[in-house]
């Protein structure tokens, strides 16, 4: 494959190790890196845009393999993939990916996660997009994952990589060689018990902090083929998941499914 031009993100900043083991994994493939990412953690701020306070950013080429030019950026990871795209890449890239992501991101958690925004924003700009996440917080040994999220980004730009497709690729933790077959997954449907820790300041007065625990519901998926496992399912089985999203989130259910609504003797149709 001929050397592609490839923008990198995540939400877990700089300095995290997951995105320098990508970033030198990519250019030592002999791909035209650049990096975008935030200067600090801004895990799990969704699609989030700074409005408020400007945005600045500044250069981090010494914190990444020789050869990756970087930027550290004050924004959210949508943020900084929007700078990139309109203001700091001079050519359109030929591939976004986001992360190495330090935890999972599984099912319906796409929906607060900064890694999966980061590459939506590649998407919605026409850009062949992924993101990969090591699926657990402890993990630190990215190798093996920067590896398969490039051989997949290749494969899939070598077989027409459809328009409008964000690949969501969730890495389990363990050696290569220990890891269960890739396989297509479908989203699960996530959800979390006991989700806020109640406490009190030194004054009695209450605080919440926001600590819940994942259910290991590994049936629970969304629209799909039948016999694709759930993304959950595939990582518990200590195998890759790869999950194809797109922005579209318009209703695939019947029609007749919806509700019935009639406003002022009117019916909605």
């Amino acid at each position: 494959m001929a050397p592609l031009r490839i923008l990198i993100s995540n939400d877990d900043g700089v300095f995290a190790d997951g995105i320098r083991t990508l970033a030198a994994a990519a250019s030592a493939r002999g791909h035209q890196v650049t990096v975008v990412c935030p200067d600090q953690e801004r895990s799990a701020t969704g699609h989030g845009l700074t409005l408020q306070t400007p945005i600045r950013a500044e250069r981090a080429d010494e914190l990444f393999a020789p050869g990756v030019t970087a930027w550290a950026c004050s924004g959210t990871p949508a943020d900084c993939m929007k700078l990139a795209l309109f203001e700091l890449v001079k050519e359109k890239p030929d591939l976004v990916l986001s992360g190495i992501n330090h935890g999972p991101n599984l099912g319906t958690d796409v929906f607060c996660s900064g890694t999966v925004a980061a590459a939506m924003e590649g998407t919605l700009e026409g850009i062949r997009s992924l993101a990969v996440s090591s699926a657990c917080f402890q993990w630190r040994q990215f190798q093996a994952a920067a590896d398969l999220a490039l051989e997949v980004s290749e494969q899939a730009i070598a077989d027409q990589w459809p328009d409008n497709l964000l690949l969501n690729l969730n890495i389990p933790p363990c050696a290569r060689e220990e890891m269960g077959a890739l396989r297509w997954t479908r989203l699960s449907i996530r959800r979390y018990d006991e989700q806020f820790s109640r406490r009190e300041d030194p004054r009695g007065r209450a605080y919440y902090w926001l600590a819940g625990e994942a259910v290991q519901d590994l049936e629970s998926a969304g629209e799909g083929p039948r016999d694709w496992p759930s993304d959950v399912a595939q990582i518990h089985a200590n195998s890759p998941s790869l999950t194809p999203i797109q922005p579209d989130l318009f209703w695939r259910g019947p029609l007749g499914g919806l509700p019935q609504l009639k406003l002022k003797d009117q019916l909605v149709r």
